[in-house]
């Protein structure tokens, strides 16, 4: 027997103007008319079979998709040519074409294409009328290439001349067939988990990271996006508000780390008044994270919050915004709510200056860390945690 578990997402998000598609790709109110989009994904679990999730959460009218196909890459994350024979069309309940409505997503066919643990996966889109909106569902911080070409090459081995886009748009999940003993770990996180600092198609977050100790039997679903706040919506909906969406609703999920909270801290107000409260806001909220995750009987593990010492603006001269973080990696430490703690925060911090990171983990902003700090955040995660009973 097996069953269906997502093995790679992208958090949905409504498109900035900043990351929308260039001309003439998005003009006058309609984008990606008459257009190809080709986008590479790592995997993390493997399968015989694959099918896709694409969404119109965010977009302003109805999404018609013409044609769809997969493949395997003839190079790595980021490239724009596949390997000969590989593609395979794409179905929708049996037909080649698609339309998502507003707010919605679609789950296509299976697709017996076989995938390896880790590899890399080409998804090709067709839109020939395009979406007739200004609104775009879209996950911008990408970290890896994608490429836009005018006409129909769903199946193309290459795409000459087509523009290159930092971003993903559309493809919201992959999910593999594998057996009932691989289950997913959803990460619900902000840009540290998205990957701010880490190598374009260079596919050093700390998610893939940890993938590659792993290496089989979990697959790793990086729910992380750029600005994202417990509380409150910001760049995206806020991790309480997509909880259902972007976890709960995941095939295989078994396990949940939550990892954010530092946006909240930074973006309130710098007094002891404003940062106590949204510490025990957090703390409640995180409560409810626990409470509604295992209701479905997933395992939910927390990560203490990292240093941002040295950040402008977060680090507040007073320092009250750090007596907040404190408080509330005390709280995920020693409250027992959680079924286990990663520390992140100890994993990280300047032993020297322990509200700050070190050089060689500083991404440069004091509050990101480049690759050499997300291998320390993937070496911090005991493997232990990701295994259950009957799991092998």
């Amino acid at each position: 027997m097996g069953h269906w578990v997502t093995t790679w997402a992208a958090m949905p998000q409504l498109t900035e103007p900043a990351n929308m598609p260039p001309p003439p790709y998005a003009k006058d109110g309609l984008v990606l008319a008459d257009t190809t989009l080709r986008q590479t994904v790592r995997v993390s679990a493997g399968g015989p079979r694959v099918r896709l999730r694409l969404s119109n959460a965010f977009g302003g009218a109805p999404l018609p998709i013409t044609r769809v196909s997969v493949a395997l890459p003839a190079g790595g994350a980021g490239g724009s040519t596949i390997r000969p024979g590989s593609a395979r069309p794409v179905t929708f309940s049996g037909r080649g074409r698609a339309v998502v409505p507003r707010g919605a997503h679609v789950v296509s066919d299976p697709v017996d294409l076989a995938v390896a643990p880790g590899s890399v996966l080409a998804v090709t889109v067709y839109l020939a009328d395009g979406q007739a909106s200004s609104d775009l569902t879209s996950h911008p911080g990408s970290r890896t290439t994608s490429h836009l070409v005018a006409g129909d090459h769903t199946e193309a081995g290459d795409l000459p001349g087509a523009t290159a886009v930092d971003h993903w748009y559309l493809l919201s999940g992959v999910e593999v067939w594998s057996g009932r003993d691989t289950a997913a770990l959803v990460l619900l996180g902000d840009s540290l988990t998205d990957g701010r600092g880490s190598t374009t198609n260079g596919n050093d977050r700390w998610p893939d990271l940890l993938f590659d100790r792993l290496r089989g039997g979990v697959a790793i679903v990086n729910q992380g996006a750029g600005g994202n706040r417990v509380l409150n919506d910001g760049l995206g909906p806020s991790a309480l508000a997509r909880l259902d969406r972007d976890v709960l609703a995941q095939s295989g999920a078994r396990f949940l780390a939550v990892f954010e909270g530092v946006n909240d801290l930074g973006t309130a107000e710098p007094t002891a008044r404003a940062q106590r409260g949204v510490a025990e806001e957090l703390i409640a909220a995180y409560e409810q994270i626990i409470l509604r995750a295992q209701a479905r009987d997933l395992l939910v593990y927390g990560a203490t919050l990292t240093p941002f010492g040295g950040h402008d603006p977060y680090d507040d001269p007073e320092g009250h915004r750090e007596a907040a973080r404190q408080a509330v990696n005390a709280w995920i430490r020693d409250s027992g709510r959680y079924d286990a703690v990663i520390d992140f925060d100890r994993a990280v911090r300047d032993p020297a200056a322990p509200g700050r990171l070190p050089a060689a983990y500083d991404e440069g902003d004091h509050l990101h860390l480049g690759p050499a700090g997300y291998q320390a955040l993937a070496r911090a995660f005991p493997l232990a945690l990701l295994t259950w009973p009957g799991s092998g």
